[in-house]
Parts: C-alpha cells; sequence; structure tokens
C-alpha cells in the first residue's frame, strides 16, 4: 500500500484503539482514596481509654420557689431583617468562580511499614510526693501566737508597746495654758465644771406613807427622806414618825446628814439624829452609816447610833423592787433592830430586839405617784420582848396596810 495512505489512517485510528484498552471507555476514573493514617498497623494489643463521667447536671437556681404569683416579662419584639444589599441588582450575566480543589491528602509517614514487631514503651512512673521537712517532731507544745498587729493588751507574741517618751511629760499639765495663759485656763476650766460637771439636785422621797390595820389599834406611819447636792458630796436628812388614830403622836425621828459618794453605788453618811418623843424621852444621837444599791439591786441602808446617854444602838434595813409589768411592781421589805446594852425607858433589850418583816404591792400611775397594798409582820424578841409583856402589851403582831410611794 501506498506508504502516504497508510499515515493518515493510523492517525485516524488512534484514538479508538486508545478507548479499546481504557475500561470504561470515556468514563472519567475516580481519584483513589486516600490511604488510612494507621493502615498496616496492629492494634489488637490496643485497649481504648474509657470515656470521661459525664458531669453532673447543673442544679436549678430556681428548685424549690414558688414562682406561681411571677409574671413572665413580655418576649422583646424580633429584630427587622437586614436588608439585602443587592436586592434590586441584575445578577443573571454574573457567572460564579469554580471551587478551588480540595488539597490532595497528607500521606502517612508509616505507610507499608511493618509494626507488628514493635513494642510501646512504658509509662513513666509518677514522681514520689515530697517528703514532709516536720515527718516525725512533736509539736503538741507548741502555740500559735496571736497575730503580729497593734494593740493595747499586754500578751505575749505581741509588738511591745513603747514606753512614753520623757518629753511628754514634762510640759504643763494643760497645753492651752502655753497658748492663752494659766491663769485665764483656770478661771475657763472652773466655770467649765460649774456649769456640766458640778450639777446640784435636789430631791424629796416619800418612801413609806401608810395605814395599819391590825388586831390592836388602828397606826399610821411615815418615813421619808431627801437630798440636796452634787454628785459626790450631799445634804441629806431622814424623817420617820409614827402614832394612833384618835391618838396622840408617839414618837419622831429627824436625821440631819452629810453623805459623801465613796463608790459608784454606796454613799458614806455621818451627822445627828434628834428623837422627839410623847413620854418626853427626847434624846439625840451622833450617826454614822452606808446607804446605797447592793448586789441583785437592793437597796440596803445600814446605820449606827450613839446617844447623849452613851447607849448603842444600829438598825438595818433592805428593800428590793420586783418589776411585775411596766407599773406594777412587788417589794418585799426586811428591817432589823439591834442594842449593846438595855434602855429600859425605851423598852429596848440588849442583843437583836426586832425583826419587821413586809410585802408591799405597788402600782405607778405616774413614776413619781404610786399606791399600795400590803401586809406586814412585827415581832420583838429577847429582852425587848420582856420588857412588852411587862407592860401587857403583845410581842408580835400582823397588820395590812394601805399607803402612798412618791417623789418629786
Amino acid at each position: 500500500m501506498n506508504r502516504l495512505v497508510l499515515v493518515p489512517l493510523i492517525i485516524a485510528l488512534a484514538p479508538v484503539a486508545a478507548l479499546a484498552q481504557t475500561p470504561h471507555g470515556s468514563h472519567a476514573k475516580p481519584p483513589a482514596p486516600p490511604p488510612a493514617p494507621h493502615a498496616g498497623h496492629d492494634m489488637s494489643t490496643m485497649t481504648m481509654a474509657p470515656s470521661p463521667a459525664p458531669a453532673p447536671p447543673t442544679p436549678d437556681p430556681h428548685a424549690g420557689h414558688d414562682m406561681s404569683t411571677m409574671t413572665m416579662a413580655p418576649s422583646p419584639a424580633p429584630a427587622p431583617p437586614t436588608p439585602d444589599p443587592h436586592a434590586g441588582h441584575d445578577m443573571s450575566a454574573m457567572t460564579m468562580a469554580p471551587s478551588p480543589a480540595p488539597a490532595p491528602p497528607t500521606p502517612d509517614p508509616h505507610a507499608g511499614h511493618d509494626m507488628s514487631t514493635m513494642t510501646m514503651a512504658p509509662s513513666p512512673a509518677p514522681a514520689s510526693p515530697a517528703a514532709d521537712p516536720h515527718a516525725g517532731h512533736d509539736m503538741s507544745a507548741m502555740a500559735m501566737g496571736p497575730p503580729d498587729v497593734p494593740t493595747s493588751a499586754d500578751s505575749p507574741g505581741r509588738s511591745p508597746q513603747a514606753p512614753v517618751p520623757a518629753t511628754a511629760l514634762t510640759g504643763p499639765a494643760h497645753a492651752a495654758d502655753l497658748i492663752f495663759g494659766a491663769a485665764d485656763m483656770a478661771a475657763s476650766r472652773r466655770g467649765l465644771v460649774v456649769e456640766n460637771g458640778d450639777i446640784h439636785t435636789t430631791a424629796v422621797l416619800i418612801d413609806r406613807l401608810e395605814a395599819g390595820i391590825g388586831d390592836g389599834a388602828d397606826t399610821w406611819h411615815w418615813d421619808a427622806q431627801g437630798w440636796s447636792g452634787g454628785d459626790i458630796n450631799r445634804f441629806w436628812w431622814k424623817s420617820e414618825g409614827e402614832g394612833e388614830f384618835g391618838g396622840t403622836l408617839e414618837a419622831v425621828e429627824i436625821q440631819a446628814l452629810y453623805s459623801r459618794a465613796v463608790t459608784p453605788f454606796w454613799n458614806l453618811q455621818a451627822g445627828v439624829r434628834q428623837d422627839l418623843r410623847h413620854a418626853g424621852a427626847d434624846t439625840t444621837h451622833l450617826v454614822l452609816g452606808v446607804q446605797g444599791l447592793a448586789r441583785h439591786w437592793w437597796e440596803v441602808d445600814a446605820t449606827a447610833f450613839l446617844s447623849t446617854d452613851g447607849d448603842l444602838t444600829a438598825r438595818a434595813g433592805a428593800e428590793y423592787d420586783q418589776r411585775i409589768t411596766q407599773r406594777l411592781i412587788l417589794q418585799p421589805r426586811l428591817e432589823i433592830k439591834a442594842s449593846a446594852s438595855d434602855i429600859p425607858e425605851l423598852e429596848t433589850g440588849a442583843g437583836l430586839s426586832s425583826v419587821t418583816a413586809g410585802l408591799r404591792l405597788r402600782y405607778e400611775i405616774r413614776k413619781e405617784f404610786a399606791p399600795y397594798l400590803g401586809v406586814e409582820w412585827h415581832r420583838a424578841l429577847g429582852n425587848t420582848a420582856d420588857y412588852v409583856e411587862a407592860r401587857g402589851g403583845a410581842v408580835g403582831d400582823t397588820r395590812f396596810i394601805i399607803g402612798l410611794k412618791a417623789w418629786f
């Protein structure tokens, strides 16, 4: 055959021959899948780590709350949609750029390696805990000191307080004397004491103004006192007397005393006492006693008397206000009398001469005005009882009393 005819024929049949050799003809061959990263590895001896436990559910902060009365706030109105920036644009003539081809997968560096003979290295052992530097030491006798902070308490463990500088005590007692003069400041301090510190008060207290009803004659009695002065020094007076209804005044006692506060709750009192009696046996006494507030709020008045005749007697009384309500008050009261010698004209024997106990229930209409009801028991003792019996009197008696307590 002519060579010029064979060459074009070979060129024309070459694509047909190529298609005959391809199993899928004109179909494109898909790309081969990427090899697995652990292909060829022996993983039969490997164990899967356990999945972590799921976290506990968060407790409801409103669990157990009664929310039936709560009103729900209205949901906010939805935001208007964002306008499309390309709305109204003719995009029919635009062509989409083709997506970039995916990057080829990274080849497995261990692909085709035989790793069946490889052994896994054991995990390193955890580091041992650091040894306690105080292990084995006996620390039971050690005491932790208080914090090292400035304080006036003189306690161990705290910073010592520096002594007062010597120059702090070299100046005048009052620094203002250096500016205004000592004489002017002394006069100013005296005026300050008079106006603010040395306040004078005057009071009158009618402790008992009462009538007694008993087996014998009905009696009346008063017991009053008062003072005038400051907190430390006062003039104090006391008065007491008794008699029978329809009869004469039997005895009156008046005391004039100087009183000085020796502690915040106790006063030391000294002065004179004058007795006025219907029988004519008037007597003058020197007085020394104490008056104040004892423990548990007992009001105590204890006094010793020395008469111009040389007779030494004593008297002590105590009373307590038990508040039942803001206005109703129950007051127990006890009084004891004693004498160092027999005094026949006063029907008083040596030793413990008499005891009187009473119970009064008062109602404070106002703090300054309180009527009361009560009962009182009296008993003569020792030689005093003998004197009373010798004249035909009663050694003891019980009386119902009605009275008034007031002060101003």
